[in-house]
């Protein structure tokens, strides 16, 4: 007995090592990406920092200030000791701490993605499964158009579109924006989610003017996101359905409820679970067009404004992030694979 927990234990421990030594392979590449990026795009980071008028002393004192002048080598292991302290330099755009500003953005963009990956989750999910349960119906027929639509409609037109309809025309939501003038800077900071901060400050006029602004590019994001879900999910139920499991259960008189939700529900929640997390990360690093419709100010739009300005760190420094959410959440649906799958044990 105590050889066979020591044997699980040895397992465990590799498999902790492996997953270990899997994140920080992807981290490190992660870094070298960008790395690369930043030497590579046609902008002289000097440059940007001194001015064109600067003379060509003060220029050679920038450029060894940054590091320039050494091996290119050199130059990455600084880069990389420095975005593991959490600073990716100063953009040149706000003048503040790359780091300050992705502090201050990010959750914007976090909260419009939460609330869009929950829309679709909510609808998506139940769509896909009854889809599938009654296929070449007319609920599988609505499901699949509805699929199509998604992929197909451009987003930044549907976002112009409903602003015109919902906020133009019928005046049922917000503008542009994330809160409306009067309450803009009125609600204490605690979490940077602007409808968490204002319910935890009993201040419920801001929440629904919150409300009122996000609600229609959260319900954009989550169409995208429904779309793609429901497809994955009715593919997955198909495959379940099909299976010599589900007929055993049918003629043994089980409920057609039962038999869809209690066994081949459970049998795609694996796969169903990386679907989601996928797509919530592609809400959060493809929501640039919705954030600039609407005037959104998250982490997309602050990429695009600081590469039209040229100001590499805040590119570089938002690529990051983007793609650490990118691994963290890889990792999260890994785990829960292990945790839901016995076979993954």
């Amino acid at each position: 007995m105590p050889s066979a927990r020591r044997a699980r234990l040895g397992r465990r421990l590799r498999s902790l090592a492996g997953i270990a030594l899997s994140l920080a392979l992807t981290l490190l590449g992660l870094l070298l990406v960008t790395f690369v990026i930043g030497r590579i795009m046609p902008i002289d980071p000097v440059l940007k920092v001194v001015g064109e008028r600067a003379t060509q002393e003060q220029y050679d004192a920038a450029y060894q200030a940054m590091g320039l002048d050494k091996p290119i080598w050199q130059q990455f292991l600084r880069y990389m000791a420095e975005v593991l302290r959490g600073d990716f330099g100063r953009s040149i755009s706000t003048g503040h701490p790359v780091a300050q500003d992705l502090l201050r953005v990010f959750p914007a963009t976090v909260e419009l993605a939460t609330l869009g990956t929950l829309i679709g989750v909510c609808v998506g999910v139940p769509l896909g499964v009854v889809a599938a349960a009654r296929r070449g119906g007319w609920i599988d027929q609505v499901a699949r158009v509805v699929a199509l639509v998604g992929y197909s409609m451009p987003i930044f037109w549907l976002g112009l579109m409903g602003l015109l309809l919902f906020y133009g025309i019928l005046g049922w939501v917000g503008g542009p924006g994330r809160q409306g003038i009067i309450y803009d800077g009125m609600v204490p900071t605690v979490t940077g989610l602007i409808l968490i901060d204002s319910l935890v400050a009993g201040d419920w006029a801001a929440f629904r003017d919150a409300f009122s602004h996000i609600v229609l590019p959260a319900s954009l994001l989550g169409y995208f996101s429904l779309a793609y879900i429901s497809r994955m999910t009715r593919s997955f139920m198909l495959e379940q359905l099909s299976a010599e499991y589900v007929v055993t259960a049918r003629v043994k008189g089980l409920s057609e409820g039962r038999v869809i939700w209690g066994h081949a529900f459970r049998n795609i929640l694996v796969p169903l679970i990386t679907v989601i997390a996928l797509s919530f990360g592609s809400l959060l690093e493809g929501s640039v067009l919705t954030e600039i419709v609407f005037s959104w100010p998250g982490i997309g739009q602050y990429i695009t404004k600081a590469l039209l300005a040229g100001d590499m760190n805040a590119v570089l420094g938002g690529t990051v992030v983007v793609g650490t959410c990118f691994v963290a959440l890889n990792l999260l649906s890994d785990i829960l694979y292990r945790l839901l799958d016995p076979r993954a044990k």
